[in-house]
């Protein structure tokens, strides 16, 4: 035992993929606070860049991770690395019937390939700092959802890709993934705005009121459990996936 302030990052460098918004947002701020040299990558440059603005020593760069030549550029150009989170993603509202060849292929593209090329750059980095991986499931990766077909499948690739990156490489990088519930993100905002842009405040209470416990996660809480699993309190957790959701796997 130590005498130490816990769950600090000082020293370290973390990049986060999906940054400038949502989940991702609240992870490099909680990063930041917690002594991280944060880097947020993301497709959105703007967006990014205003929010290294807001955090010291942080950095952005513009990175499409389903752009295997730029993910690879981008990863040479680091001189070390730590902490890489895999939070950038996307979502799809359909059934099997309902989903075009060309969404699956678009959502596998970002959520699995995308995962694939991060980490694969990142890894010879990893190795070197001893550093570790959080990745971001999802529950539809092992609970079934109605209209969730592309978007379980693609967040099963990212667990799985959890479990097995954490036995090749134990002892050397660990690998851990979180699998929030249903969160208050962009995204969740942007699915009421498309599908019932008519009863948002009745939606909205629907969709809290599904929650076991009535509410919606919030970025935060997530963002606090990953900073958890990226620190050296974790160093005997790897190849976990963590449910963060309120309830609703039990």
């Amino acid at each position: 035992m130590n005498n130490r302030e816990p769950f600090r990052l000082d020293g370290l460098t973390a990049l986060v993929t999906g940054g400038a918004s949502g989940i991702g947002e609240a992870i490099c701020r909680r990063f930041t606070w917690s002594g991280a040299k944060v880097i947020i990558a993301d497709v959105n440059k703007e967006r990014a860049d205003q929010l290294s603005t807001e955090l010291p020593g942080s950095s952005a760069i513009q990175l499409d991770i389903s752009d295997e030549a730029a993910v690879n550029a981008a990863f040479a150009a680091l001189p070390k690395l730590d902490i890489l989170v895999n939070n950038a993603g996307i979502g799809l509202v359909a059934s099997v019937e309902e989903t075009t060849t060309e969404d699956f292929q678009r959502i596998m593209r970002i959520n699995a390939e995308g995962t694939f090329y991060v980490t694969r750059a990142a890894i010879p980095l990893l190795i070197a700092s001893g550093g570790n991986i959080v990745n971001i499931g999802s529950c539809a990766a092992v609970k079934g959802f109605r209209r969730r077909f592309a978007y379980s499948a693609s967040k099963g690739a990212v667990h799985a890709m959890t479990k097995q990156l954490a036995i090749e490489y134990a002892g050397k990088v660990r690998v851990n993934a979180i699998s929030p519930g249903t969160t208050d993100t962009p995204f969740v905002e942007g699915y009421i705005a498309k599908y019932h842009s008519h009863e948002v405040e009745k939606i909205t209470a629907e969709i809290n009121a599904r929650q076991p416990v009535g509410r919606l996660g919030r970025p935060d809480e997530m963002a606090d459990l990953v900073l958890y699993l990226a620190s050296k309190e974790a160093g005997y957790v790897t190849g976990s996936i963590v449910f963060i959701d309120g309830g609703t796997m039990a």
